[in-house]
């Protein structure tokens, strides 16, 4: 009679966030990062306190077929990939709000994850009002966000900050994202969100599929969230995601 040999299955150890209760006040949380050309990956600055963090390591084996796929991230119910390191680390920042958040992370071939829910009490924490994140299912490719305000303000890769305080954290060149445009006052009225097509690595004709999540008045009653596939066909190509109106 034959034996069964256990498959191998990749396991996750998530570092940060730690569950339970917790109170970021006067942590050092750098929202926009920063940026290293002529590539660069979602970087995290020197000094960043673990409360924003998403930190962790992947341990034993991926199928061959998910080598070269990016690991999964979901942050309170947006899924979005994760860059994971040839040593099976990963890491990027987060700005989290105040209340109840929960992260979810898994492994390129999907068999191993770990989860960590936890409640921040510092309620003068700044909070996200709009959160738009833009993610894609290509290595080598870059996508920029484009975010355009009712008063003017326009933040993409060449701005990254809006004089209203609205911001996009990273700019990632090599693939995946995500790229997170992030306000906590946002000004009422009508926005604009674009996807540009911005380079491919040289291959001319490198279909890609985006993804873009609009979220409005996150971790509360209120919250609104709305997800769209966006096929990018070629470098160069700019499409409109989303008109909206906040609130």
């Amino acid at each position: 009679m034959l034996a069964l040999v256990p498959t191998a299955v990749a396991q996750v150890a998530l570092e940060a966030p730690v569950g339970g209760w917790r109170h970021s006040a006067g942590a050092r949380e750098a929202y926009t990062q920063e940026v290293h050309y002529p590539a660069n990956a979602v970087s995290m600055q020197p000094g960043q306190a673990a409360s924003a963090q998403i930190r962790g390591r992947i341990h034993g084996a991926i199928s061959a077929a998910a080598k070269n796929k990016p690991a999964t991230l979901v942050v309170n119910g947006v899924p979005m990939p994760l860059e994971v390191q040839p040593d099976g680390r990963f890491e990027r920042p987060y700005g989290f709000g105040s209340g109840s958040n929960n992260v979810e992370v898994r492994s390129p071939d999907g068999k191993g994850r770990a989860r960590a829910q936890f409640f921040d009490g510092y309620q003068g924490k700044t909070q996200a009002r709009l959160r738009v994140v833009l993610s894609w299912d290509s290595p080598g490719t870059d996508l920029d966000l484009h975010v355009l305000a009712p008063d003017g303000g326009h933040a993409w890769y060449g701005n990254r900050v809006m004089k209203n305080g609205g911001a996009i954290d990273v700019d990632v060149t090599t693939g995946f994202g995500p790229e997170i445009f992030s306000s906590a006052a946002p000004p009422r009225g009508l926005y604009h969100v674009y996807v540009n097509y911005y380079g491919s690595g040289g291959e001319d004709r490198a279909l890609t599929i985006a993804q873009v999540a609009v979220i409005t008045n996150e971790n509360t009653p209120r919250e609104k969230r709305q997800v769209f596939p966006v096929p990018m066909r070629a470098p160069g190509e700019l499409t409109l995601v989303k008109s909206f109106v906040y609130p």
